[in-house]
């Protein structure tokens, strides 16, 4: 997906790289939205807040995404918030 195509490459370049995820939990599907102003990417997430449910989707989606596995993708702050800190390493 070409939102994410430059954290992608500093990710190769950097071997981690760190952005804010708009998490927007229940959505009938899980998909990148759009990139806001405040540099956050809003992402819609097909499962309930609820019981770290949408976290792991989360996850899994951005793991799928960056082509890594998800023991790569670390949500560093925010795990109970919709705006999350999110570390990707190589």
């Amino acid at each position: 997906m070409r939102m994410f195509d430059a954290l992608k490459s500093e990710l190769v370049v950097r071997g981690s790289v760190r952005f804010y995820v708009r998490a927007r939990p229940g959505a009938p599907e899980t998909k990148a939205m759009e990139h806001m102003d405040d540099d956050s990417i809003k992402i819609a997430i097909a499962a309930p807040p609820e019981g770290g449910k949408a976290n792991a989707a989360l996850i899994k989606f951005l793991a799928q995404e960056f082509e890594v596995p998800a023991s790569n993708v670390q949500i560093v702050s925010g795990q109970t918030a919709r705006m999350k800190l999110v570390q990707i390493s190589f």
